[in-house]
């Protein structure tokens, strides 16, 4: 842990984490008892306040659906972004009732797959695998189901600062059999799971700052770790790209593998990382794309910018003085 981590967590009051953490059981015991289509209904107009109210995250959403969407209008560019809001707030209705509602025997009344059966029976192999998917709908229920039904998963996570809620919810999502694991020391042991057949989820959009490699995605360069690539290539392990969508304002879910990549199709590639890194950011995009309302727009997905498209903004910013 760095010394800015350390301090980080040294200036934190237990008294108030716990408090925050107080305020999330009372919320959800409060969720329960409305029921889950009333609590995503509250959720969806809740989610409509932030989009109205949270101007800076409006804002932010705004212009990354203007850049990835430059031939749409403003009332498709608001409505995509009001619902993604909405979606984003949902997510935690969805998490908190998901251990109460879906068990092995009643989950098909909760979801239908697309194009699963593949990556399913490689998962059966143990051979090892990397599941990749965005800020998008529902991701977390994929690692539960999986482990639900008895699958080696392990999901990469950033622990959240409040640890009286982080040990909440890693509580919640191992429930049934997932394992999660923190981001940070993760590379060391990755190797010797999937070694032993594990399955690894990542959640693969987020920006990587200066040291990730810049690949294109919905028409603009954005900073991808190279630890997903690395892995992949290093340990010969497949990867599956996939999305959870949510049927918007019910406890329902759509789950879509859009692509398998195999080992052997960036073998005789001349930059096998930076083909492989372009390859699953592409098929994330696609994915995407069929429903933009619930990908995570107010996500600072293009944060850094890669140091040629810097200068040249520098360079024209000179010459226009």
């Amino acid at each position: 842990m760095s010394e800015k981590s350390k301090k980080k967590h040294k200036d934190r009051n237990a008294f108030l984490d716990y408090l925050g953490y107080l305020g999330i059981r009372v919320i959800s015991a409060i969720l329960f008892a409305m029921g889950v289509e009333r609590s995503l209904r509250f959720a969806c107009r809740l989610g409509g306040l932030m989009w109205k109210y949270y101007h800076r995250g409006r804002g932010r959403a705004i212009e990354n659906l203007q850049n990835s969407f430059p031939d749409k209008d403003m009332l498709w560019i608001e409505q995509v972004g009001k619902k993604s809001f909405q979606h984003l707030v949902m997510l935690v209705v969805d998490i908190i009732f998901t251990t109460r509602l879906v068990r092995k025997d009643n989950w098909k009344q909760f979801s239908r797959y697309i194009n699963t059966e593949r990556p399913r029976w490689m998962m059966k192999e143990k051979k090892g695998m990397l599941l990749l998917t965005p800020h998008y709908g529902n991701f977390e229920i994929i690692g539960y189901l999986l482990g639900l039904f008895g699958f080696d998963i392990y999901s990469i996570a950033r622990p959240i600062d409040n640890p009286f809620i982080n040990k909440w919810l890693y509580d919640v999502r191992e429930k049934r059999g997932q394992h999660i694991i923190d981001k940070r020391g993760a590379t060391d042991i990755l190797p010797q799971l999937v070694a032993n057949g594990a399955v690894i989820g990542f959640i693969a959009d987020q920006d990587a700052g200066k040291k990730g490699i810049f690949v294109d995605f919905f028409g603009r360069k954005a900073s991808t770790y190279k630890s997903i690539g690395l892995l992949a290539i290093t340990e010969n392990l497949p990867l599956a790209v996939g999305v959870c969508r949510q049927e918007f304002g019910k406890f329902f879910f759509e789950i879509e593998c859009g692509r398998v990549i195999t080992p052997d199709e960036w073998a005789d590639k001349d930059d096998p990382l930076r083909w492989l890194t372009q390859e699953f950011s592409t098929q994330m995009e696609l994915l995407i794309r069929k429903d933009p309302t619930q990908y995570w727009w107010v996500h600072r997905r293009w944060k850094h910018r890669p140091k040629d498209e810097k200068a040249s903004n520098e360079m024209n910013l000179s010459y226009k003085k």
